[in-house]
């Protein structure tokens, strides 16, 4: 348990330091209204609870597994109230997502958190400094949540909206590893919209329930400024998946020219490189042939005719000629000199 306190008429009358202990002051006055809050509690203060209070059973069961979907369930007199907060941590520059519980009754409301966020010790304190509004009855503190939960999403656009200008830049800047932080801020945005979209639906089922219930205008007044907020974060949260579908989209084809001009370059780079082997192949090819010619005459045998005749020299040079001035027209005619 993380704190526990007895509210008459909007104002603190005790700080139990248990569950037995709250239970038994809740009964000694009954115009009185608890409100426990717990952090991860353990399966038994759960069951205490629900046994004093008569929780549903599939609504303990919920809370104590947690990892549930937004939602809004009325047992009786009893509402059960599951919500996503969200918080942004600029070092890592991501989302961290909590969970957070909420039973609310005729004299009591019950916050069961899962996660560092929200900080409902801020929301104690702010409605303890409006005993106006706490005297209303566990609606408003339930009303105070929500606000807290759905004030605590701003941070998070403004956070996520920077990270999207940031990968803008590195999209265009060609940041290789920008692939992998779109792919990272887009499971977060799923995960964001799973906790908004939802609540958008619960409001508006709360608040068709304001004439059967009984609600105060002022708590009605509360709420409906709660739903314009949400709708507001939902549509942003929306609008930043579609961005970051078509920054992924922008991403990918900025990849695919670039790595197609890798491949030209790659592919000029051959063809200058055949080029060159070309005409260093022709080059060869010409050399070679008086080579051959002078490694025959040079062989000294006796018995060459060429060896003793007068023209034999002017033979052997004019024919090292010719097959020279051969082979480079047939090798310029190809195009490989």
């Amino acid at each position: 348990m993380v704190e526990a306190a007895l509210y008459r008429d909007g104002v603190r009358v005790s700080s139990p330091g248990s569950l037995a202990e709250t239970f038994r002051e809740l009964r000694e006055q009954p115009s009185g209204m608890a409100w426990i809050g717990l952090a991860r509690p353990t399966e038994g203060e759960l069951l205490s609870l629900a046994s004093e209070f008569d929780l549903h059973p599939l609504s303990v069961e919920d809370a104590l597994e947690a990892h549930q979907r937004p939602k809004l369930e009325r047992y009786g007199d009893t509402l059960f109230v599951v919500l996503r907060a969200a918080r942004y941590l600029d070092a890592p520059e991501e989302v961290d997502f909590g969970e957070l519980h909420v039973f609310v009754g005729p004299d009591f409301v019950i916050t069961v958190r899962h996660g560092a966020a929200p900080d409902l010790s801020a929301v104690r304190r702010r409605m303890e400094d409006s005993p106006d509004l706490l005297k209303l009855g566990p609606e408003a503190v339930l009303y105070a949540i929500l606000d807290a939960v759905v004030d605590g999403y701003a941070p998070v656009v403004a956070g996520v909206q920077n990270d999207i200008d940031e990968i803008e830049t590195e999209v265009f800047r060609g940041d290789p590893e920008v692939s992998r932080r779109i792919y990272e801020l887009s499971r977060e945005m799923v995960e964001f919209q799973r906790a908004t979209r939802p609540l958008v639906g619960m409001l508006h089922g709360l608040m068709a329930g304001f004439a059967k219930y009984g609600t105060d205008e002022e708590l009605q007044r509360y709420l409906r400024d709660v739903a314009d907020h949400v709708t507001h974060t939902s549509e942003r949260v929306d609008s930043f998946r579609q961005a970051l579908q078509d920054i992924l989209t922008v991403n990918a084809t900025l990849v695919t020219q670039q790595q197609n001009a890798e491949m030209r370059a790659l592919a000029e780079a051959g063809f200058e490189q055949n080029e060159e082997i070309k005409k260093i192949s022709s080059w060869a090819a010409i050399l070679f042939a008086p080579t051959l010619v002078g490694t025959i005459y040079g062989m000294n045998f006796s018995h060459m005719p060429e060896l003793h005749w007068v023209f034999g020299y002017p033979f052997a040079i004019v024919l090292m000629a010719v097959v020279c001035t051969s082979l480079y027209f047939v090798f310029k005619r190809k195009h490989w000199l």
